[in-house]
This record gives structure tokens, C-alpha cells and sequence, in this order.
């Protein structure tokens, strides 16, 4: 009650929930930390004294020292014990401290809480990510009650033991789990059962990165799982003796585990066989009837066994001379058809005498004092267990042992058998402490008692106080069970044990005990095999068909399915007569059982070699579902399903048929293919027989599941430790020996090999040992002639299936199949295409040199094929350079080697030397040679990321045709054409690029051109492609998935960055190309813009408005209205005479101008009247024809008009620009001239000095853009070829050059470019973007409408580049032409944007350093969670900010999806935890959903109505913690504005703030310091 709670100093609070607690601590509690020192680096001691609180239960320890050892990379040991006395400890075999030190970087931080003392424990990743953190409760250190809690990154929380867990996942709503060994039922209750487990593992997050967590304590304890996610250890004796224990997945926290406690023994291969068991037989003739039904049903079945009834009167080393008179010859019986023989042995030894004499291995135990004794130390316990009166071995004691493996020994010289079962080891006691009770003291009485079932300490075992070699028996009672020992000699033999503890799977198995014959126990079984091979200990089963109970033929049919996948695969009773008897010999239970059984026998190599790999790797034997695929959250409860391995997928049926229909759900992960098999495994198998023995002579055979890319690996372990590694490429299949030494005595060879995921008939299959080449037929194909590989040779199995991915032979369209057929093409009318390529068109190789730095080939057209295109001439010899340009880019270049031909003429930044060393490289390059093909594979995943070896390829003079096959269907970039969604579909779609003034519309190319792709791979990895051509081309998409290039010039000259991640992609793309501009921060700012201001008092109406409505804004713009006749570096001195003034009042005020510059220079004006053009004539800066041609000037038609003429507005577009001669001749800079970029230069500093000052320009029409086709009067001179090339790429003009534009100014300013040429400018990201990019928002075309110019304006305040711009004769659309509550609603929206810009800023700068996106994918923070890969409806600012715009009329919600983690509502504050789901936001229209990430820091500034005093503000800080109170982030900042070296800084904050400067500081008296904080954290 409320008044006990108060008494210990703790808090009192009655919910209405009993399972919560009502009484807690309160934070007076625990202990502080007086001195602390660190020895070494991987060595922390500290004191510890206790702070003044009530005590719980008394004999509080006031003095504790704790210590700390990094003991390796990965695992983490801490533990707190008295300072002045020394207690009881575990004296395990194998876990102890290590002598050598961690040897690479600790992946984990260990940080000591002072007071009250605590420490947390980080995962170093970035950001640091919180493990275990003790700071949530006070540490209690008393001498019979020990306390520790810690909160949890996250829900999934697995083992702990032994219980039956009815889910594999723990429940975390306040359960709590005792943990001492009992001989108990495992009924689906909370209580205790035989093992000792305080060990669990915790999943993070979909990274897969986990963690374990074990607690080396012997006494009794109960652990309580609670919501926080926290858990809180109570024992009642020993010391906290704490591993944390961290891996990057589930597999490889169990590595960890079982590298500390002792990897799990090799089991000997019968032991895999079926077995067979029931307590009461009666008679060995009743058992040999048992055995003989077995065998005359030809069920697979290796091992029987015998219970104490084979035992005289149930006496240990003993068995009955009447009723197994002939048991001495039983195992010989068994043995003589391949069979084993196993025999139970209870510890518990009776006191009584045998029938006929002396019971000789009792008296034997007497002279050895072998038993555990009383308090007095001297006379033994005595007990009740089966056989009546007991003593107990003592196996802490070694004369004990001793007796024991001689008893053993003596009693298989008389009764043979192959293996011991033990039981009743927890040490099971049928009455209460032993015959002669126990005292009344503290250790059968502690003050506190775990929630342990009967709640009695004694209860069903021995006293606490009896004595062992160790110690109490309250201490060591979970250590005292006989399974350390074995005496087979030198045979492999097995031992498997009731009552474990960790490090007990060193040699032994285990069972989970008696169970019964119902469906709950048939599903319980799962959750409890898969949690022991957490505990290393994975040959684990369940007694099939349940121990108690009678059961039905349907249950038990079910449970032989499932039980013929145990480990342990036994079939055990208490009361059910053999089944055949029950059931029948041909009863469905029978039946499919054999066929199960049969299924399990072919499988056995495959669970051996697993069994194998966990005694070498710590591997999980039976697997659960969520170590494989931790990324997809739907697994991480699975507990109905489980895996052998990597690759076999077990989906039982659990419960009984109540439609009879035998359907069930099943949750299958992405990549399994046929019914259980993964894709991508090869499994070892052999022809079944009706024991191992006959089974082990059979030939073996592989099942070779590939995966999507064609590929699979896996492993054989065989016998004496000869491995032999598989592993298998695109259409190749290696076996390769990797340790010979064992020479098989069946003289075994492998009968089949089965390949399954060849999605059409293999063409040809070779069989190769080296020496000698085998092709098989297309008859021959299941190896009916070479059919048997011997074991422990190396062998090559190739084939090559025919192609599936059929290209466009006719891309140019109108086809028909005469002239699909004249191109030497397959017409097919009904498929898409219906004309495509035969498979081996394309060139032939020859010539191939290797060398480590790349490849060369030199190749030839294939010329059984006919001439694609009679006005392109075929380039017959080609030649193929392959670079290694690092160990994740290189480069393939196809060209001419006897012609030059045009190569983009901009140098690439790539590695000044090659990557020469293959093991630095993480690719692998294949050449294939009919038709000639580039394969690229990923090491480690073993995808295919670029495969060119399909037909089609081609290389003419102007038409150039390359595809390849993708990894898989997400693909990403290619531009400028607007594309209605991020991920392309690879539906047949094809988009042209070619730089053309072409607003945005679906399919047509626009103004830049990025022939630039990222992939995503199945691994979850991405790579991008870079075809370096600067020619018009086109590309198309299949869904095979697939993809075509189509260009009509130059070379094809690739690159590709192999990431892994998305963002690194981009990351290494920009160092290639170059990085992205860092632009001036009040070009970040908001800026207004119009096509069709009437004169400069419009625009100083529209600034007095914009102040006045408080609206931040920093650039105002002017079009081409502003000048003379649309002149370039010309002022219209009639409407906007008072501009220049206009602006130098602006800039005043802290505003900023740009103004706009059309490359083409009007060519009609009068000598000395227009500089620009004059000067340009003198510099010969302007495109000419070739001289060959004519010495005239390619002249144009664009936006400048004759002089002293009158445009009438009300003539058609063409009448305007042709017919009635408006718009005057104009003349296009080369600018890939030096002398043009300087005459460009002048005349714009001569307009800045002499007509209006500015801060920016905006370059537009520079594709280069005419309103003519080619030229004026559209007769283009020369090769006609090139004006009408033979195959038009996709909505294509072809009329003049590419053109590229230089600008020079003498501080950093910002260039606003229509069309960029990604080569040249270094300014784009890989899709398409430019890093500071964005719409003019609200649109340029057309009338906006209010609802959708509010949203637009939501939207585009999240824009890097945020300009609202329209065209002329619409409204005006800018924020204050709607009326107040449309300005309020913009104002709000923007004054975020600005409160935001130091964050926004300093991603800018990482594009600049480092390459990294701004705006940013959601697919690039979260690429391991697929439902990323098809979002377009939201973005990122860098990591950390989620922007969820409304993009539909007349909602009101909007359909957001939050990945998993913790975000926080930037408005509101309030966190929202997800498990990666679409959530409804509330999104009325004043309102655009923002979402800051948890784990990060964003730097910000009070807004102001622009940058110039949004910057004289002090910083802040939005700090949105994790789970593990930690978060990141970090600013960059410098004046904003200069240009080469500036002052700078960059800070990288902690959840500390506490910054990390680098490398320069920039100060100014208004903004130095940082002191606004805002911190978001998520309340449990």
C-alpha cells in the first residue's frame, strides 16, 4: 500500500492498470560516483557510494566499485560488485576476460553517469545511436536484492529463458519473466521453466543493427519487460557481471554471443535422423515391435530410445534383468541396420539396494563423497525423486565427475549405446528441500523472492543452503547438472540435456521438455526453438505430437510436418501406444510423415553444413524469419513461420482444419521463389533412404535457387571438416574445394544438380573439371550422360539460357515485317516489340587483354546480320577500353579506333591513377563475346548491375544503339523532360534529350540535358551511369527491366560510381563532373518576378506593397521588359528610365536585383548604336558557317526587334517573326571562344558600371533558343544528314549547336540558367536538378487560381531556388495581389523558409564540400525501406526536415508517409513514432506538413523581411532528440556573399552542444553566439 511505498522513499501512484506499477522509485535513490580513472584506453574503474534513500530490504552494500572492459570491437563488459568483499561469481570455463585488446575501432561508446550514477552505452554510428541506458532507475546493490534497468532503442526484444513465450517478439506491457530452473510444465504460462537465459537481443531499427545484452548471474532472478522499451534485472545474489554485445544484424549478435560463451558442438550426422521415444515401453520386446513396424513402413528413422523403464526399479546404471533381459544387445540389434541407440540417465542416485545384491555405483559415490551434502558440509542431502530416497551428484565437485564418467564408462561396457539423455537436472526434487526440510534462514528465506513459480525458493529442488564443491546451493543451482562431461572416447557421440545454461550448446542439445498434445503447444514450440538458438543451442526440438495427452491424428500429422524440421526431430510420449498401432499403416499420419521425414533426409548435407557453420561462425541453425529480412518490419513478429539457414522457409499449418480447407496465410519475404526455397541458396542434398547410414552412401546432388540476377551461393560441410565452396555467377556454377583432405569411403559423387529460376530452356550446358568439356544436348540436359560429379573435385557447370529481352529493331516506328525482315530482325506482330532483334546480332570480340588496371577488346560487326540503316555507315572494327577508375567507378569507352570522332571536349575530374589491386575494387567485370557484352557484377551481393550482352548493340556513323538489363525496375534521373513520377516506369516509355526552348510537358525535351541515371539493386544498394555524349539521343525503357540508348553521333563513352547508398552516388557523381556552385545566401532568400511589367513604377509598387505586408523578400527581377526593343545590355528610357534609381534604393535597403540576359545579339542596328554587336563583330565572337560554306553568321531570330518599327501584338506568332519582319536578325556567342567569355565580360561590366547596378543574372533562351528552324529563312547549309539524321531521337529539332555560357563577376553572384549543360556548369544532380532548382511558383503559364497559387506558394517556400514568375498578359500572381489573408497565409510560410535558412545554407555548402543532395529523396535516408523508392509527393531538406505539401484541390488532409522513428510536428513540437507507415495530416489550406527527424540539429535565425537583417540575429537550435536522448547537426557559416577564400565556419553540434569548429572562424559582432535553443524530445 501507499504507506509501504512511502516508508522505502519511493513515489505512489494508483492507475487503474494492476500490471503497471504503482510505487516507483524516486530520484533519490541509487549511487554516485566518487573517483573514476581509466588505466588504459580500454579500462574504466570507478567508486561507488550509495546515496542516503530508505532501503528496499535491507543489508545494503555502501561501497561498490565498478569496472569496465572493452573487450573486443563488438562486445562490451561492465560490472559492479562490493568493494569490500568479495561475493559469489560464475566460474564459467569460457567466459572470462581477455588479454588482448580490441583491434579496430570500437563500435560502441561507454559513458558513466555521475550522479546518480548510470552509464550509457552508443552505438558509434552517425549520429551515435543510444543502446542501454541505466539513467531511467536507480542502481540497488544490497546483499540479496540486485536492481539494474535500462531503457531500450526499441520494441523488438527477443529471448530471455527459459518460458514458453507464446510470441517470439516480447510483449512489453509490463511482463515480468523468473528465471531460475524448475522442473515444470511449459504450459503457456509466465513461469519458470529449465534454463537459465538472463540473455536477450534487440533488434534497433530496419538498419538490422542489433544488440545483445547478457547478464552472468547464477541466482535466482526475474527480468520485467516494460513499455518505455526498458527492462529491469532483479537478482538475489552473485554480482552484476553485464556483456553488451553489438552487431550490424541479428546473425551477428549471435557470432558474438556464442564467441563468449562457447560455440555450439558439431552433432554427429545421425544424430539429424528421425528418432523415436516413450516413456513406459514396458518390455525391450515391446520396443523391438515398435522398431520393426518402423522399419517394415520404410520410415526414415535413425535413433531409439529407452526411459527409465528400462532402469531396475528406475536406479540410474542399471537396467531390468526380466523385462530388458537382452537389452546388453540391443544397440548391436540396432546398429545392424544403421540404426543408434540412446539411453536416459536421471542424476538423482537412490539409496536403496538392488534386487540381487549391492547397488555398487551408490557405493562407489559414497567412497568418492560425491554427493551434495547438508549445511554441515559433511552428510548428503536426501531427496525423493523415481526411484524413491536420492542422493545427488555434486558436479562442482571433480571427485564427483570423476565417479561419474567411470559410472558411465561402466555401464556402456555392459549395456552399449550411442548417446545420453538427461533429465531431471534443474535438480528436479519431488518434495520440498529434501526428506529432512530446510532451515528456517535468509537463503531459504531471502527478503525478496522472484516471482519464480510456488514462490518457495526450495520448492520441487534442494535447499538453498545445502553445500556444493562452489558454494550454496543457492548460488550455483543453475550449474550443477551433469552435461560438461562425455565418455564415447574418440567417437563423435551426442549428449542433450533438460536443464541448460549458457555455454551448455558447447556440448550439448537440448529439448523443450514435456509438453502436451494440443495446438497451442504445436506453436509454442517455435518461438522456443528459435529463442535457444539465440542462446547458442541449435540442435533444439519438441517432442512431436506432444509428451501428455493422447493425440488427434490431425494434430499429429501436422506436428510430424513441422517436427521433420527440429534440429532435433523426435517423436516423444508419456501415454500414446506406438502410432501404427493407434493409427494405422496407411493412415494419413503415417503417410505423410514418411513423405515429410523423406524431404528432410534429402535435406540433411544442407542441415549439416548449417550445424557446421554454427560451430565455426555462430550462425542460427533454425532461423528466424527477421535475421534475414530485418528491413522489412512485417517480419520482426513472425513466430508462426522459421528458416533452416538462409534459405529454406518453413511455413507450418498450426492450427485444425475448420472448413476443411487447408489453406493458411502466409507472409512469404520478396525474393523467395517456388513454395520454401529462397532465391539466390544452394542446397546441398542426397537421395534419402531409410537411415543416414544407407542415405550417407548415396550420390549427392545441389538445388540451385537463383535469384533475380541470376546468381546463387551456398556451402557443403562433409564429415572430417572437408568444405566445399559453391558459389555461382550469371549462367556459371562453380564447386570449388576449399579444404581437401577428406577422401569419402562411399567413394560419393553428385548424381543431380537442380537449377530452378532459368526462366527459359538452357541453349547449351557444359560440364568442365578442368581437363575435360562435356556439352550436353538439349535431350541431355538432366545429365543423362555426365551425370556424376565426384566428391572433392573441382567442377565448372556452365549453361546459357536463351535471351528473353527482345529490342527494338525498328525504334524510328512504322515498321512492317518486310522491313523488319529486311533488317535481319524477328517479327512478331503479336508481342511489344513486334519487330526486335535476334539474339545473336551485335559484334563478335576478339582481341581481349587484360590487365590490372582494366580491359581492352577489340570487336566485330557480326555481319550475318544485313546493314541497319543504308544513310549511316556501319563502323565494322571497334575498340572497347575498360578502366578501373577506383575501387567503385570506372569507366567502358566504344569508339572508332581508326577515325576520330567527336568527344565531349569538357575533362572529367577522375582518380589520377587507376584502382590496380582487384580486392579494393567492389565490382567485377565480365566480357561476353557472342554478341559482345559488358557485365558488371557487385562483389558481396553478386548482382548483375549492368549487362550489355543482349542483341542489338549497334555503331554507325549517325546512329549509335546500346542496351543493357537493369538490376531492377527502379530507375531514377535522365533529363530534362518531365517525367510524371520520380521512379520511371519501364513500361515501353521513351524520352528524348536534347536542349530545346520547350516549356515542360510530358515526354518533350526540355532545356537541359543529363544523360545520367541512378539504380537501385535488390540488395537494397544503387549505382548511377553517365554516357558522356553530347549529341541528341534518346532513351527507352522495357520491362524486362531493360534499357536503350539511342544517340546519333560521337562515341559511347560510359562511367559509373557504384555508391553503395543513394547519396553517395550523387556524392561520387559530383566529384566526377563537379560540385555544385555555393550560391550567396540571400539568393536563398524569397524572389519576385514577372514577365511583363509595364514599367518601373510597377515594380516600385509591388516592393512599397511587399514591405508593407511584411512579406520576407530579397531579390526583385526584371525581364527583358526592361530593355530597349529586347536589347541585351540596353535600357528602355521611357518606361523604365527610373529603374537604375529604383534599384540603388533597394539594394540601400538590404534588397537585392537580378535582370535578365538573352544570349542572342540583335544584328540590325545602326554602325556605333549598339556596342554589344559592334564589338562582337570586331572580336568575331559570333557562330559563322564553316568556311568552306560561306563567311556569314548563322543568323537567328529570337526576341529583339528592328529598330523604328511598331509590333502589332495582334498578328499571329509566325506573321510576327517572319512574314511582316518584326523581330530583327540576331547572332548567337560561340562561347567556346576565350575571346568570347572576355567580350561577354565587358559588356556586362559596362552595363553594371554604366547603366544599373545588380547582384545576379538570369541567363535564359541559351539552348541556344531561335524562333526560326536552323536559321533565318530555315536554309541550313551542308550535310542535310545532320539537319534530318536517318533515325530522329524522340521529339526532336535538330537546329543548332549546343551552346554554353561564361559569366564573370567580380563578387559571388548568382546566375539564374534556363538551360545548363551539365559538363560545362558542374551544377546538376543526378536527376535532373540543379542543387539550388525550383518552379516558378504559382506558374508561368496560364491564369493562376487562388486554392492552387496558396499551396504553390506552401510548396515553394521549400524550393532551394523560391521564385514566383509569370508571363505576360496573365495577372499578376506575387503574394500581395490576392488580398491580406493570401499575404498573412504567404508571410507565415515564408517566415519559416527564413527562420530555416542557416539549415538550408549549410546543405548548400555540404553539395558544395562533399556533393550531398538538398533537396533529398526520402529513398536516400531510408533506402532499406522499399515503400521509399516510390515516393514523389514529399522530399527532404538534407536528413532531417520531411516536407509534405498538399498538391490536389480541395483537401483538407493529406496522406503522408513518416519512415520508422520518431519525427516531431515542426509546428506543434508533438513526436510521432512510426513503424514506417502513410499517416493522414491535417492540411487546411494555411498549412504545409513539416516533420524534423529525431536524431537531428538544425540550426536557425529570427526571420526578418530579408536576409540582409535576417543575418544580424543571434542562432538558435531546433534539437529533436532520439529514443537515446542524442541528437546532431551541425552550420556552416561566412559573410554569405565572397567569393575564393573567405572566412568561414562549421560547427558539428552533440545532444551536448557542444560544437566542433572547423577550420576558420568568420565572426561578426551581431552573430556570435548561439543562444536560442528549442528542444523536441519524444515522452514515453
Amino acid at each position: 500500500g501507499s504507506q509501504k511505498c512511502l516508508e522505502r522513499g519511493c513515489c505512489w501512484s494508483p492507475l487503474s492498470e494492476t500490471n503497471v506499477p504503482w510505487c516507483f522509485f524516486s530520484k533519490n535513490h541509487g549511487y554516485s560516483v566518487v573517483s573514476e580513472s581509466k588505466p588504459d584506453s580500454t579500462h574504466i574503474e570507478a567508486k561507488l557510494t550509495r546515496m542516503d534513500a530508505p532501503s528496499l530490504f535491507g543489508a545494503d552494500i555502501k561501497e561498490l566499485t565498478f569496472s569496465a572492459e572493452m573487450q573486443t570491437e563488438n562486445r562490451l563488459r561492465f560490472k559492479i560488485t562490493d568493494a569490500n568483499q568479495a561475493r559469489f561469481e560464475v566460474p564459467h570455463e569460457h567466459v572470462q576476460s581477455l588479454s588482448d585488446t580490441p583491434r579496430g575501432p570500437l563500435k560502441y561508446r561507454l559513458e558513466l553517469i555521475q550522479k546518480p550514477f548510470g552509464l550509457k552505452v552508443w552505438r558509434t554510428t552517425s549520429p551515435e545511436k543510444l543502446l542501454f541506458d541505466t539513467t531511467v532507475g536507480p542502481l540497488v546493490f544490497a546483499d540479496q536484492y540486485l536492481q539494474l534497468s535500462a531503457k531500450l532503442p526499441s520494441h523488438n526484444i527477443y529471448g530471455l529463458g527459459e518460458h514458453v513465450h507464446q510470441t517470439f517478439r516480447h510483449d512489453t506491457n509490463w511482463r515480468t519473466w523468473p528465471i531460475f530452473t524448475r522442473a515444470a510444465f511449459p504450459n503457456g504460462g509466465t513461469h519458470n521453466l529449465y534454463g537459465h537465459y538472463p540473455y536477450f537481443t534487440c533488434l534497433e531499427d530496419a538498419s538490422g543493427q542489433s544488440f545483445g545484452v547478457f547478464l552472468m548471474n547464477s541466482n535466482a532472478m526475474e527480468v520485467t519487460v516494460q513499455p518505455a522499451p526498458a527492462v529491469t534485472f532483479r537478482t538475489i545474489g552473485g554480482v552484476l557481471d553485464f556483456y553488451i554485445l553489438v552487431g550490424e544484424t541479428p546473425e551477428t549478435v549471435v557470432d558474438e554471443f556464442t564467441k563468449l560463451i562457447g560455440r555450439p558442438f558439431i552433432p554427429p550426422y545421425w544424430s539429424l535422423g528421425f528418432q523415436l521415444s516413450r516413456w513406459d515401453y514396458g518390455s525391450l520386446e515391446e520396443v523391438k515391435k515398435v522398431v520393426e513396424r518402423n522399419r517394415q513402413a520404410g520410415l526414415p528413422y535413425d535413433v531409439q530410445y529407452t526411459d527409465i523403464d528400462y532402469m531396475e526399479n528406475k536406479k540410474i546404471f542399471t537396467y531390468d534383468m526380466e523385462k530388458f533381459a537382452e537389452l546388453p544387445q540391443f544397440a548391436d540389434y540396432m546398429h545392424d541396420k544403421g540404426q543408434k541407440y540412446i539411453v536416459i540417465l536421471d542424476p538423482a542416485v537412490s539409496t536403496g539396494q538392488r534386487i540381487n545384491g549391492p547397488y555398487e555405483a551408490l557405493e562407489r559415490g559414497h567412497a568418492a563423497k560425491a554427493w551434495v551434502t547438508e549445511p554441515d558440509g559433511v552428510t548428503p542431502l536426501l531427496g525423493e525423486v523415481w526411484p524413491g530416497e536420492t542422493v545427488f551428484p555434486d558436479y562442482t565437485n571433480q571427485a564427483c565427475i570423476d565417479w561419474w564418467v567411470d559410472e558411465i564408462s561402466r555401464f556402456h561396457k555392459e549395456v552399449k549405446h550411442d548417446a545420453l539423455w538427461i533429465d531431471m537436472n534443474e535438480v528436479a526434487n519431488f518434495v520440498k528441500g529434501g526428506i529432512n526440510g530446510c532451515t528456517d534462514n535468509k537463503l531459504n528465506y531471502p527478503p525478496f523472492t522472484p516471482s519464480i513459480l510456488d514462490d518457495l525458493m526450495y520448492s520441487k529442488t534442494l535447499c538453498m543452503d545445502a553445500k556444493h564443491k562452489w558454494g550454496n546451493h543457492y548460488d550455483v543451482h543453475m550449474l550443477v547438472f551433469p552435461h560438461f562431461v562425455s565418455t564415447f572416447g574418440t567417437s563423435r557421440s551426442m549428449i542433450f540435456t533438460r536443464s541448460s545454461f549458457p555455454g551448455v550448446g558447447k556440448y550439448s542439445g537440448h529439448w523443450l521438455g514435456d509438453n502436451g498434445a494440443n495446438w497451442n503447444d504445436i506453436k509454442w514450440a517455435i518461438p522456443g526453438m528459435l529463442e535457444f538458438n539465440l542462446f547458442g543451442i541449435p540442435y533444439i526440438g519438441a517432442d512431436i505430437c506432444g509428451f501428455f495427452d493422447d493425440s488427434t491424428e490431425e494434430l499429429c500429422t501436422r506436428w510430424m510436418q513441422v517436427g521433420a524440421f527440429y534440429p532435433f526431430s523426435r517423436n516423444h510420449n508419456l501415454s500414446l501406444p506406438d502410432w501404427f498401432y493407434a493409427y494405422g499403416f496407411d493412415s494419413l499420419v503415417v503417410n505423410t510423415s514418411r513423405h515429410y521425414l523423406n524431404i528432410r533426409y534429402t535435406l540433411l548435407p544442407y542441415l549439416y553444413t548449417l550445424f557446421y557453420k554454427a560451430h565455426v561462425n555462430g550462425e542460427t541453425v533454425v532461423r528466424p524469419v527477421m535475421h534475414e529480412f530485418y528491413s522489412d518490419s512485417e517480419t520482426w513478429a513472425v513466430h508462426k513461420q522459421f528458416m533452416w539457414g538462409a534459405h529454406l522457409l518453413i511455413t507450418p499449418v498450426l492450427d485444425p482444419i475448420t472448413d476443411r480447407k487447408a489453406t493458411i496465410n502466409m507472409y512469404l519475404p520478396e525474393d523467395k521463389i517456388g513454395l520454401h526455397l529462397r532465391g539466390g541458396g544452394i542446397l546441398p542434398v542426397q537421395r534419402p533412404d531409410v537411415t543416414t547410414t544407407y542415405s550417407r552412401r548415396h550420390p549427392m546432388g545441389l538445388i540451385v535457387a537463383l535469384n533475380d540476377n541470376k546468381a546463387a551461393s551456398g556451402e557443403l560441410f562433409w564429415d572430417d571438416g572437408d568444405s566445399r565452396g559453391i558459389s555461382e555467377g550469371l549462367g556459371v556454377l562453380s564447386m570449388q574445394v576449399a579444404h581437401s583432405g577428406y577422401q569419402d569411403p562411399n567413394n560419393l559423387k553428385f548424381e543431380n544438380i537442380t537449377v530452378l529460376g532459368v526462366t527459359a530452356a538452357p541453349a547449351l550446358v557444359t560440364v568442365s573439371d578442368g581437363n575435360t568439356v562435356i556439352s550436353l544436348s538439349d535431350s541431355q540436359i538432366q545429365y543423362d550422360i555426365y551425370k556424376q560429379l565426384e566428391l572433392g573435385k573441382d567442377y565448372t557447370v556452365n549453361w546459357e539460357a536463351k535471351i528473353s529481352a527482345n529490342i527494338d529493331c525498328y525504334p524510328e516506328g512504322g515498321e512492317n515485317q518486310a522491313k523488319c525482315e529486311a533488317r535481319g530482325c524477328i517479327w512478331e506482330p503479336l508481342s511489344v516489340p513486334r519487330c526486335y532483334y535476334a539474339e545473336n546480332h551485335g559484334y563478335i570480340t576478339s582481341n581481349k587483354v587484360e590487365t590490372p588496371s582494366g580491359i581492352t577488346v577489340d570487336i566485330d560487326r557480326n555481319t550475318e546480320f544485313p546493314s541497319q540503316r543504308s544513310r549511316s555507315r556501319d563502323i565494322s572494327k571497334l575498340r572497347v577500353d575498360i578502366t578501373y577508375l577506383s575501387g567503385r567507378s570506372l569507366r567502358w569507352k566504344i569508339f572508332d579506333p581508326e577515325n576520330a570522332r567527336y568527344e565531349v571536349p569538357v575533362p572529367l575530374h577522375l582518380p589520377a591513377t587507376p584502382e590496380t589491386v582487384e580486392e579494393n575494387r567492389d565490382y567485377r567485370v565480365q566480357i561476353n563475346d557472342k554478341p559482345f557484352g559488358i557485365q558488371l557484377i557487385r562483389k558481396g551481393t553478386e548482382e548483375v548491375i549492368w549487362d550489355s550482352a543482349v542483341p542489338g548493340f549497334t555503331f554507325s556513323d549517325q546512329f549509335l544503339q546500346i542496351s543493357t538489363r537493369l538490376p531492377s525496375e527502379y530507375v531514377y534521373g535522365f533529363g530534362e523532360t518531365e517525367h510524371p513520377t520520380y521512379k520511371h516506369s519501364l513500361n515501353f516509355h521513351k524520352y528524348g534529350l536534347f536542349a530545346k526552348d520547350q516549356p515542360p510537358g510530358y515526354k518533350l525535351n526540355s532545356y537541359g540535358v543529363h544523360p545520367f541515371y541512378m539504380g537501385l539493386e535488390k540488395s537494397k544498394n544503387a549505382h548511377g551511369v553517365l554516357l558522356l555524349n553530347s549529341n541528341a539521343m534518346d532513351v527507352t525503357f522495357q520491362p524486362t527491366p531493360a534499357l536503350t540508348y539511342h544517340t546519333i553521333g560521337g562515341i559511347l563513352d560510359f562511367y559509373m560510381v557504384l555508391g553503395p547508398t543513394p547519396e553517395e552516388v550523387v556524392q561520387q557523381y559530383t566529384e566526377m563532373i563537379g560540385r555544385p556552385v555555393l550560391p550567396a545566401y540571400w539568393s536563398l532568400g524569397f524572389q519576385l518576378c514577372r514577365y511583363g511589367y509595364s514599367n518601373d513604377t510597377e515594380i516600385a509598387d509591388l516592393y512599397r506593397d511587399m514591405k508593407a505586408a511584411q512579406i520576407p523578400y530579397d531579390v526583385q527581377y526584371a525581364d527583358i521588359d526592361y530593355m530597349e526593343r529586347q536589347m541585351d545590355f540596353t535600357l528602355d528610357q521611357v518606361n523604365f528610365k527610373g529603374l537604375p534609381a529604383l534599384v540603388d534604393q533597394m539594394r540601400a535597403e538590404g534588397m537585392r536585383f537580378i535582370f535578365i540576359l538573352d544570349p542572342a545579339i540583335a544584328g540590325n542596328e545602326t554602325k556605333g548604336s549598339y556596342p554589344a554587336f559592334d564589338t562582337g563583330i570586331e572580336k568575331n565572337v559570333f557562330i559563322k558557317w564553316p568556311p568552306e560554306l560561306s563567311n556569314d553568321i548563322v543568323w537567328g531570330k529570337v526576341w529583339p526587334d528592328y529598330p523604328n518599327i511598331t509590333v502589332d501584338n495582334s498578328l499571329d506568332w509566325d506573321t510576327q517573326v517572319e512574314v511582316s519582319l518584326f523581330r530583327a536578325f540576331a547572332a548567337f556567342p560561340d562561347f567556346f571562344k576565350t575571346s568570347t567569355a572576355e567580350w561577354w565580360g565587358e559588356q556586362i561590366k559596362d552595363f553594371y558600371n554604366n547603366i544599373m547596378k545588380f547582384d545576379g543574372l538570369w541567363i535564359d533562351m541559351n539552348e541556344p533558343a531561335s524562333f526560326v528552324h536552323g536559321t533565318a529563312g530555315e536554309n541550313c547549309l551542308g550535310n542535310k544528314d545532320l539537319e534530318d539524321p536517318p533515325y530522329m531521337p524522340r521529339n526532336l529539332f535538330i537546329n543548332v549547336l549546343e551552346l554554353a555560357l561564361v559569366a564573370l563577376f567580380l563578387q559571388r553572384s548568382i546566375f539564374v540558367f534556363l538551360s545548363l549543360s551539365m559538363s560545362l556548369f558542374h551544377s546538376h544532380s543526378p536527376f535532373s536538378l540543379v542543387f539550388q532548382t525550383g518552379a516558378d511558383i504559382c506558374g508561368f503559364f496560364n491564369v493562376a487560381e487562388y486554392e492552387m497559387c496558396l499551396r504553390w506558394m506552401q510548396l515553394g517556400a521549400f524550393y532551394p531556388f523560391s521564385r514566383n514568375h509569370n508571363t505576360i498578359n496573365m495577372p499578376r500572381q506575387d503574394p500581395v495581389a490576392w488580398g491580406p489573408e493570401f499575404a498573412a497565409a504567404s508571410r507565415d510560410v515564408l517566415n519559416i523558409r527564413y527562420t530555416l535558412l542557416p539549415y538550408l545554407y549549410t546543405l548548400m555548402y555540404e553539395a558544395h564540400a562533399h556533393g550531398n543532395t538538398v533537396v533529398r529523396p526520402m529513398l536516400h535516408e531510408f533506402v532499406t525501406d522499399e515503400k521509399t523508392w516510390g515516393i514523389d509527393k514529399q522530399f527532404l531538406w538534407g536528413p532531417a526536415l520531411l516536407i509534405t505539401p498538399a498538391l490536389d484541390p480541395g483537401v483538407t488532409v493529406v496522406k503522408g508517409y513518416l519512415p520508422y522513428g520518431v519525427w516531431y510536428d515542426y509546428h506543434t513540437g508533438k513526436a510521432i513514432r512510426t513503424a514506417g507507415e502513410f499517416v493522414d495530416m491535417d492540411a487546411p489550406l494555411e498549412k504545409i506538413n513539416l516533420h524534423v527527424r529525431a536524431g537531428h540539429i538544425l540550426p536557425w535565425q529570427k526571420p526578418e523581411n530579408s536576409t540582409h537583417y535576417s543575418r544580424q540575429n543571434t542562432l538558435g537550435l531546433i534539437i529533436a532528440l532520439n529514443d537515446g536522448g542524442v541528437a546532431k547537426g551541425s552550420l556552416f557559416w561566412d559573410d554569405g556573399e565572397g567569393i575564393g577564400e573567405f572566412c568561414s565556419w562549421s560547427i558539428a553540434f552533440d545532444n551536448k552542444i557542444t560544437p566542433t569548429l572547423t577550420p576558420t572562424l568568420y565572426l561578426n559582432d551581431s552573430i556570435n553566439k548561439i543562444d536560442k535553443n528549442t528542444f523536441f524530445h519524444y515522452l514515453n
